[in-house]
């Protein structure tokens, strides 16, 4: 004798089963991604460092560097043997770049080239502007990724000159050598500043954070020694491609010291969360249009809810161990 409640129940539960294995089929898994830690500008024997690449690279691997670029000028330093070397699966991985050294009178002008295939030499221009112009044309055209180094090395580079220049995506906002000027002076405008006038006029350009090391035999303030500022990107994996696509993204974050357990940007607010160390404390300000300070907080979970009037907003996290760490703008408008 047939049971016509049974049968529905089955059917019922093959409709819900059928249900449940096309959702999991048919939506794509969510990938997981992690910190990566990296330098990207440092340099070695090969151009005015002290050391080898083979020593500089145990420096950084053996520091717990997940990533590392060599950027010797005029010279393209290889990565690959090094990694043949050193390079460990989600531990550790060499970079290629170069930075492209010029001039244009008294002024030094250097944009590294990241991710380069091949050897560059720079092509002077006839003022400021045209000569990191034509730099940056030559690191894209090589499909490279181009950042201007220590825009305060030597006064030579200003805000004015820099909303000139196209398709430049990256700028270092932090650079551990004892001679740049990071902090402006003299009328110059700090680093910090000159990023707030790009990002005011609308130019899409995001914070780095590097070492600029050249002296591993000795210590001191005085020297360009390494481990004072880097970046932390968030990526798939530690490949070359993953580590390049996230630094297009901006899915990073520059830092000399403070370390952050994330970063969530949602409609409706901008969440900077902080791993402090003992009895470090903070301060975050959410900073916008005109270097302008929206919103000051001392709580380790910095969250700055959105008014929905902002052209962009970004964080600086200064901690009370005299260290620092930027997040990258989100633009409103």
């Amino acid at each position: 004798m047939r049971k016509p409640w049974l049968i529905r129940v089955v059917f019922l539960s093959l409709i819900a089963l059928s249900a449940a294995l096309t959702q999991t089929t048919s939506s794509s898994p969510v990938a997981k991604v992690r910190w990566y830690k990296g330098n990207l500008h440092t340099h070695t024997l090969n151009s005015d460092g002290d050391t080898s690449p083979e020593e500089v690279t145990r420096w950084y691997k053996d520091r717990g560097y997940n990533f590392l670029l060599l950027s010797d000028h005029n010279r393209l330093t290889d990565a690959a043997s090094l990694n043949a070397m050193y390079a460990s699966k989600e531990q550790f991985l060499l970079l290629q770049g170069e930075e492209v050294t010029d001039r244009y009178l008294d002024k030094p002008i250097h944009v590294n080239a990241y991710d380069l295939d091949t050897e560059l030499q720079p092509k002077h221009g006839e003022s400021v502007v045209a000569t990191i112009q034509n730099n940056v044309d030559a690191i894209l055209a090589a499909k490279a990724l181009p950042s201007i180094n220590h825009p305060n090395y030597g006064w030579a580079i200003t805000a004015e000159d820099l909303l000139q220049v196209q398709n430049l995506r990256l700028m270092e906002v932090y650079n551990g050598h004892p001679t740049v000027n990071n902090v402006g002076g003299g009328g110059f405008r700090s680093l910090d500043e000159m990023w707030d006038v790009l990002l005011t006029a609308g130019r899409r350009i995001n914070g780095i954070a590097v070492d600029d090391a050249h002296g591993f035999k000795k210590f001191g303030r005085e020297f360009s020694n390494p481990g004072k500022g880097w970046i932390q990107v968030r990526a798939e994996s530690l490949t070359t491609a993953a580590i390049r696509s996230a630094i297009e993204k901006g899915e990073f974050y520059a830092s000399t010291g403070v370390n952050l357990a994330d970063i969530q940007i949602s409609p409706e607010e901008y969440l900077v969360e902080i791993a402090p160390r003992s009895t470090e404390k903070f301060t975050t300000y959410f900073i916008g249009a005109g270097g302008k300070v929206l919103s000051k907080t001392f709580a380790t979970r910095a969250v700055y809810h959105f008014a929905g009037t902002e052209k962009y907003v970004r964080a600086r996290v200064e901690s009370s161990f005299d260290v620092t760490a930027w997040t990258q703008p989100v633009f409103r408008r």
